[in-house]
């Protein structure tokens, strides 16, 4: 009996399955879940938790939101996750990649209420996550790839600026206000200057700095960061350094769990954030889909770009409704999760648990954990954000895509998150149709005992066929470069040594037509019947040839005017018009 084709072939995608299962992937891993995962999904939970309580805190606070809520947006995201996600290990939360976009759309609309900015925060993440489910049910799993690498770069790096300059003044022991990140700058300059700064505070969170970053590089698989929140936290309460020291904690959390509640925003409001949210939607996507590829890669399974988008727009919904903000995947808690043993998303269920089980008997655990050590833990984050050796490489390898990163980074740091990255955006599209709207186009020779026919400009040595024009454009015909065709086809026979007689576009490299084009070849052919040459094409793919007899224009340029070769055009040239020429070459073809 044969082997079945997926056993064949290791990249055969299974058939997806139907009905519920289709949207539901965690139901699909509770019919095959195996009893000996659970003790090492357990244990993996509760080595996450140690990770999840601060660093969700930390980001909580980063977006300008109290530090409560950051335990909100972590518990009801892993539980959405795991009943929508199809990735079997990819944690969900608080990012600090968002933080610093939720604070920038949240915090001029909540003018210091801290409500209002739980609600607005809220309001963002249910508008995210209902984009990334319409998106997803739409199958737009394609539309991250409007974040080139450039783009990414100068977002990461704009974001890692942008939360760094807000969270110091945390660590110093004092508070700085402002919209921009230069006023912002400029007030932690100014209370530096001032002498504003705690120097216990800056003890406190500079040593929760150097653990975490110790660790991180000498003993990644050791949890720092909850080795310096709890040393922190212990430090603080021990010495009274609250009251003796004026050193700033959490205070006691509210006890339960959070509560659904519709996030109330005027309309007004509603239309602010809509920008902020479809940002949200593409940058928290971007990085869960990524993440999800190489996870999945790990362990040889497929990943479902449409079915993760539904997911993360579930999460943030989950979010929303219950006293959350935006979220997205973590590249750094699900190593942690991945590190320690976790075969399942059963791992983010036993941590969601967990934190909800803190939050209901013991929240007064965290009442002295100091805001310098979750600033150092939101600080040494962004370190990690910072993207130099990519950047470098743009600028030896690609200036103009080098360029574009710094616009997205000074974008995101001085005109704000969301106006950068779609800046970036709007100057990636319109290099790319730059790029399309001016191709690169050849006249071709031949090169002695090179095969094929070659660019002239690459090659002065290559040998033309007086009164044969062969020219090749490196694009589809449209209406942006329809004209430009016409004018280098222009200007390659005037520049021609020889009176022309035939026009040959070697069209290989066109993959596509439009009606603009083709009226534009109707009129190139005119022009140049009128002229006393000819108009041929060689290489036409199939598709393309499908499109002109679509319009009709096959049949009114002539079925004989096409080559399925270059050779056979100038076989028939050289039959049809007796020239002096000599081909050394015996090998037949083109390039």
């Amino acid at each position: 009996m044969p082997a079945p084709a997926s056993n064949l072939n290791p990249f055969a995608r299974k058939a997806p399955p139907r009905g519920l299962l289709r949207w539901l992937p965690g139901l699909r891993l509770w019919r095959t879940y195996q009893r000996s995962w659970l003790a090492k999904d357990a244990v993996a939970g509760l080595a996450l938790t140690a990770v999840l309580v601060p660093v969700g805190m930390g980001y909580s606070e980063a977006a300008g939101l109290p530090a409560l809520y950051g335990l909100y947006a972590t518990i009801v995201p892993l539980l959405a996750y795991a009943l929508f996600g199809p990735s079997r290990i990819l944690v969900l939360g608080p990012d600090s990649a968002l933080a610093g976009l939720i604070a920038a759309a949240v915090l001029p609309l909540a003018g210091g209420n801290a409500e209002r900015a739980v609600a607005l925060a809220g309001m963002m993440a249910v508008l995210s996550g209902g984009l990334c489910i319409v998106a997803g049910l739409a199958r737009f799993g394609f539309i991250t790839e409007l974040l080139s690498k450039p783009i990414r770069y100068g977002y990461l790096n704009g974001i890692a600026l942008t939360v760094l300059i807000g969270q110091l003044p945390k660590v110093l022991g004092f508070s700085v206000h402002g919209e921009s990140l230069l006023a912002r700058a400029h007030g932690l300059v100014q209370g530096i200057l001032q002498s504003q700064t705690n120097l216990v505070t800056c003890a406190i969170g500079g040593s929760c700095l150097f653990v975490i970053l110790a660790f991180k590089r000498w003993a990644p698989k050791v949890p720092g960061v909850l080795i310096a929140v709890i040393g922190a936290t212990i430090v603080v309460g021990q010495f009274d350094l609250a009251g003796q020291a004026g050193v700033s904690a959490v205070g006691p959390l509210p006890q339960g769990l959070p509560a659904f509640r519709v996030p109330a925003v005027s309309l007004s409001e509603l239309s602010s954030l809509l920008a902020a949210a479809v940002a949200i939607a593409l940058m928290s996507f971007a990085e869960t889909s990524v993440l999800a590829r190489t996870f999945a890669l790990r362990v040889g399974e497929e990943t479902d770009d449409n079915q993760e988008l539904i997911a993360l727009g579930a999460a943030n919904l989950a979010a929303g409704f219950f006293q959350g903000f935006p979220v997205s995947s973590s590249a750094s808690r699900t190593p942690v999760a991945e590190s320690a043993g976790a075969r399942t998303q059963i791992t983010g269920v036993v941590g969601a648990v967990c934190i909800g089980l803190l939050l209901l008997f013991a929240p007064a655990l965290l009442r002295n954990l100091p805001h310098a050590a979750l600033a150092a833990v939101v600080i040494s984050a962004c370190l990690a954000l910072v993207e130099v050796p990519g950047v470098t490489r743009l600028y030896r390898l690609r200036r103009g895509e080098f360029v574009l990163s710094i616009v997205c980074f000074l974008g995101v740091a001085l005109l704000g998150v969301v106006t950068g990255i779609f800046i970036s955006i709007g100057l990636a599209l319109l290099a790319f149709i730059w790029r399309a709207w001016r191709p690169y186009a050849a006249v071709l020779g031949r090169v002695d005992g090179v095969s094929g026919w070659h660019d002239l400009s690459r090659h002065p040595e290559a040998r033309r066929i007086p009164g044969l024009l062969l020219f090749r454009w490196d694009a589809p015909l449209f209406f942006a470069n329809a004209q430009a065709f016409h004018e280098q086809v222009r200007r390659a026979v005037a520049a021609a040594p020889t009176r022309t007689h035939w026009v040959v576009v070697a069209a290989e490299p066109v993959t596509d037509v439009d009606i603009t084009a083709a009226d534009a070849l109707l009129a190139l052919d005119a022009e140049l019947h009128q002229a006393g040459m000819d108009l041929f094409f060689a290489e036409m793919k199939g598709p393309v040839k499908d499109r002109l007899k679509h319009y009709g224009l096959f049949a009114r340029l002539g079925a004989e005017n096409f080559f399925p070769t270059i050779e056979q055009a100038v076989d028939r040239y050289l039959a049809t018009h007796p020239v002096e020429w000599r081909d050394g070459d015996e090998t037949k073809g083109s390039r």
